[in-house]
C-alpha cells in the first residue's frame, strides 16, 4: 500500500517494520476524537478560504460516513496504514477521491496526535472526577450512618485512641477530595488546543488557530509550535494524579482486607465481591480488594514508564512518543474499573459494630485521656505523660485494664486523681470530648460530613 510519503522512498517499507511500528492496535481508540479534530480542521481551512465551503462540505461528509462505519463496527483497520489518523485519512480519499488529500492541508500528524490525545484526556478526566465524586458520596452516606460507631483508632499498626467509624471514613473522603482537585488542576493543562503547529515549525498558509480553539472548546492555545508537539507534560501529570489516587484506594483496600480477617473481625465483605477457594472449602478471600492493590503497582508502572520515555527525548517530536499512548489506555482502564467496583461493593460492607467497640479500649487506648486529665488539674504534660505511662506499667503487670483499677490505686500515682475520673475511662465520653476542629466526636464528624454535603 502506497505511504504518504513514498515519493522520498526508492523501497517499499518492509512488513516487519510495518508490524513493528503500527499503533492502529491500540490508538484505533482516539477515532472520534480524530474526525472531531479534523471536522473542525476542515472548517478552519474553508473559514480562511484555504478549501472552498463546497469542499469542505464534501469531506465533512465522509468524515461523518466514517464515523458511522465505525460506530457500528462495519470500519475495516489496516496495520499497514500504521495509525488512526492514516486508516481515517486512506478510507476518506477512498471515499471521496483526491479531495481527501486536501485535509491534511497546513497539519502533520504530529499536531494530530497531541490533539487527539487531549481531546480524549479531556473527556476522560472530566469522567474521572465525576466517579470520584460519585465514591465520594457513597462514602458520605456511611460516614453519616456510622458517626457515631466506636471502634480502636491506630498508629503503626497498634491501638492508640478510640474514633468513631465515621471519622475514619471521612479521612479517605478527605483524601478523594485532594485527588479530584488534582484532577481538576490537570484538566487546566489538558485544556490547551495544539492543532495548527504542524510538524514543529507551524506553517506558511493563512491558518487561524484562535478559530480552532474556540469550535473545539478549548481555554488555550498551545503557543510554541515545538513545545506544541512535542510536550507530554499533561499525560505524566494525568498519571501522577491517578498514581497518588491509586496509593489511596489500596490503603482503603489494605484496611478493608485487614478488617475482613478473623483477627480483626471489624467487617463482613458481601459474597458477591468475593471469592472462594480451590480447595479450602470454608475460605472468603478479598479477591477484589487484592486486586486494587495490584492494580496500583501498574498505575506506578505506567507513569514511571512514560517518565522514561520522555526524559532524553531532544525537541521536537521524536517516535518514541508512540509509547505514551498504552500507559495512558492502561491507566484510565484501571482507574476507571478500580473506582466502580469501589462504588458498587462498599455500601454493601457490613460493619460489626460490637467487635469494634469492644476492642476500642484494649491496648490502654484511654491513657491519652488520663494525661489530658492530669493536665486539666495543672500537671505538665510531660510529667502528666511520664504519671500516666507509670499507671498503664502497673495494669499491664497485674493484668487489668484502666478502667479495672480502683480509685486508691490510682491516686497512689497523683494526689490529683479524685472520683472524676470514671468519667475519664469510659470510652463514650472520651470520644466525645474530642471536639477540636476536626476530630473523632460525632458533634465534629456531623460538622464535617455537612461541610462535604456542600463541596459535593
Amino acid at each position: 500500500m502506497k505511504k504518504p510519503w513514498a515519493g522520498r522512498f526508492k523501497e517499499s517499507t518492509a512488513s516487519s517494520v510495518e508490524e513493528f511500528t503500527e499503533s492502529i492496535s491500540f490508538d484505533w481508540r482516539l477515532w472520534p476524537y480524530d474526525i472531531e479534530g479534523s471536522i473542525a480542521h476542515t472548517r478552519m481551512l474553508a473559514h480562511q478560504g484555504i478549501l472552498k465551503k463546497s469542499e469542505a462540505n464534501e469531506i465533512i461528509s465522509g468524515l461523518k460516513e466514517i464515523y458511522k462505519e465505525i460506530q457500528e463496527g462495519r470500519f475495516q483497520w489496516k496495520k499497514e496504514l500504521e495509525d488512526v489518523h492514516m486508516n481515517i485519512e486512506s478510507a476518506l480519499i477512498k471515499k471521496i477521491g483526491s479531495l481527501g488529500g486536501k485535509l491534511h492541508t497546513a497539519r502533520s500528524r504530529n499536531d494530530q496526535i497531541a490533539l487527539d490525545l487531549r481531546l480524549y484526556l479531556r473527556d476522560v478526566t472530566k469522567g474521572i472526577i465525576k466517579d470520584i465524586t460519585r465514591f465520594q458520596k457513597k462514602l458520605l452516606s456511611v460516614a453519616e450512618k456510622e458517626a457515631s460507631t466506636i471502634m480502636p483508632g491506630y498508629t503503626h499498626l497498634q491501638r492508640a485512641q478510640p474514633v468513631v467509624l465515621g471519622h475514619h471514613i471521612l479521612a479517605y473522603i478527605e483524601m478523594l477530595q485532594r485527588d479530584r482537585e488534582r484532577y481538576e488542576d490537570a484538566l487546566k493543562r489538558i485544556d490547551t488546543m495544539p492543532l495548527g503547529a504542524c510538524a514543529l515549525a507551524g506553517t506558511t498558509l493563512p491558518t487561524d488557530r484562535t478559530y480552532l480553539a474556540r469550535i473545539l472548546k478549548f481555554k488555550r492555545v498551545a503557543e510554541n509550535s515545538m513545545d506544541a508537539v512535542s510536550d507530554r507534560d499533561f499525560i505524566m501529570e494525568f498519571l501522577s494524579a491517578s498514581a497518588i489516587m491509586m496509593t489511596h484506594l489500596s490503603r482503603m483496600a489494605e484496611e478493608l482486607i485487614l478488617w475482613a480477617t478473623e483477627e480483626f473481625s471489624f467487617i463482613e465483605l458481601p459474597d458477591a465481591y468475593t471469592t472462594g477457594s480451590s480447595i479450602m472449602p470454608q475460605k472468603k478471600n478479598p479477591d477484589v480488594l487484592e486486586l486494587i492493590r495490584g492494580k496500583t503497582g501498574r498505575v506506578y508502572g505506567s507513569l514511571m514508564s512514560l517518565l522514561t520515555t520522555m526524559k532524553a527525548l531532544p525537541l521536537a517530536y521524536n517516535r518514541d512518543m508512540q509509547e505514551d499512548k498504552i500507559p495512558l489506555f492502561d491507566t484510565v482502564d484501571t482507574i476507571k474499573a478500580v473506582l466502580s467496583i469501589l462504588i458498587e461493593m462498599f455500601p454493601k460492607i457490613r460493619f460489626n459494630r460490637k467487635v469494634m467497640k469492644e476492642t476500642s479500649t484494649e491496648g490502654y487506648t484511654l491513657a491519652t485521656d488520663v494525661a489530658e486529665y492530669l493536665v486539666m488539674k495543672g500537671v505538665p504534660f510531660r510529667q502528666a505523660h511520664e504519671i500516666t505511662g507509670q499507671i498503664v506499667r502497673y495494669a499491664i503487670e497485674r493484668g487489668l485494664a484502666l478502667e479495672e483499677l480502683s480509685l486508691d490505686e490510682l491516686k497512689g500515682f497523683s494526689p490529683l486523681i479524685d472520683s472524676d475520673i470514671r468519667d475519664v475511662l469510659n470510652v463514650e465520653n472520651a470520644v466525645k470530648r474530642r471536639r477540636s476542629r476536626g476530630a473523632t466526636s460525632p458533634a465534629e464528624i456531623k460538622k464535617q460530613i455537612q461541610r462535604f454535603k456542600r463541596i459535593l
